[in-house]
C-alpha cells in the first residue's frame, strides 16, 4: 500500500480533521518502518558503524591512553553510547529532507490530519530505531569486557538519559531536514557531527586538550550525557574539578531539555511554514 493511499484510507472519515495526533501519528510510524523493511541495509548500516569504531578507536587508541581505575574500552562505551545518540541525527535529517523534496510531506500536509502527526510519527521511528541501536550498543560493550557496576536500576536511568539526549538531538535533526534545500545541503550539515563528536569527552579526557577546547568539550551536551551514565554505570573515568563534572547527571537533564525547547517549536514553525 503506498504511503498516500495509507494515509488516505486511515483519514477518509468525515471526522477526519478532527482526529486525534496519535493515531494519525501511529500511521506515519508504520510509514517508516514499512520502508527500512523494504530498504533494510541503510539502517542495519546505521546500527553497526558505531560498533565499528569502537573496535576501530579501541583498537588504535586503547594501548596508549590512560584511564585511571579501567582498561580504555570500559572508558570508551559509555561515551559510544551516546555518540550512537548523536549519530542518530543524521538518518533524522536526510529522511525529513528527503520526504520534503519527493513532495512527500506536502502531500501529508494536503490532507485533513493533524499537523504535528507528520512530525511525531518521524519522532516515533527514530526513537525505537535508536533503541535498538542502543541494544546493539550493549550487546557490543559487554562483548568486549564492559560491565554497569552500580546496578540495574542505575543502569536504567543511564539508558534514560541516553534516549533523551536522543530525542532533543531528533528535533535539531527534524529542523535541519525541513530547512534543508535538498539530500546535498544535509550532507554539508552531516560533516559536522563528526567534530562535534570528537570535542567531547568521548574518547579522551577534556583536560588534556587546550584550555579554550577543554571548556567547549566540557560543557557539550555530548560530553555531559557521557560523564553521567559513566557514573550511573560506575565506570571509572577521570572525574574533574569543574562545576558540569560534578553536576552531570543533573544537567544531562537540563540541556537535552533546553534543546528540546528550543527546536521543537523551531521545528513546527518550520513545519507549517514549508513551502517548497
Amino acid at each position: 500500500m503506498s504511503v498516500t493511499s495509507l494515509a488516505s484510507s486511515h483519514l477518509s472519515r468525515p471526522e477526519a480533521k478532527a482526529a486525534s495526533v496519535l493515531p494519525d501519528a501511529w500511521v506515519i510510524t508504520q510509514r517508516d518502518l514499512r520502508h527500512w523493511l523494504r530498504e533494510p541495509w541503510g539502517v542495519i548500516i546505521g546500527w553497526l558503524f558505531p560498533v565499528m569504531s569502537v573496535l576501530l578507536f579501541g583498537g588504535l587508541f586503547g594501548g596508549a591512553i590512560n584511564v585511571p581505575g579501567a582498561d580504555y574500552f570500559a572508558f570508551l562505551i559509555p561515551g559510544m553510547f551516546a555518540l550512537t545518540m548523536l549519530f542518530g541525527l543524521e538518518s533524522t535529517m536526510m529522511a525529513v529532507t528527503t520526504d520534503a523534496e519527493k513532495g512527500v510531506t506536502d502531500r501529508f500536509r494536503s490532507l485533513p490530519m493533524n499537523a504535528a502527526s507528520v512530525v511525531l510519527g518521524r519522532c516515533c521511528a527514530d526513537m525505537l530505531n535508536s533503541v535498538v541501536a542502543l541494544l546493539v550498543m550493549v550487546v557490543t560493550g559487554l562483548a568486549v569486557g564492559w560491565r554497569w557496576q552500580n546496578g540495574l536500576a542505575a543502569a536504567l536511568v543511564a539508558v534514560g538519559l541516553l534516549l533523551f539526549l536522543r530525542f532533543s538531538l531528533l528535533w535539531v535533526g527534524i529542523y535541519i531536514g525541513l530547512r534543508a534545500r535538498g539530500p546535498q545541503a544535509v550532507t554539508a550539515v552531516q560533516i559536522l557531527v563528526w567534530p562535534i563528536g570528537f570535542l567531547s569527552s568521548v574518547f579522551v579526557d577534556p583536560a588534556s586538550m587546550p584550555r579554550i577546547l577543554g571548556v567547549i568539550a566540557s560543557w557539550n551536551p555530548l560530553s555531559v550525557t557521557a560523564s553521567a551514565t559513566r557514573e550511573l554505570f560506575g565506570t571509572p573515568g577521570y572525574g574533574g574539578e569543574t562545576w558540569i563534572a560534578q553536576h552531570a547527571i543533573e544537567m544531562a537533564v537540563v540541556l537535552p531539555l533546553a534543546i528540546t525547547a528550543i527546536f521543537l517549536p523551531l521545528s513546527a514553525l518550520a513545519y507549517r511554514s514549508l513551502n517548497r
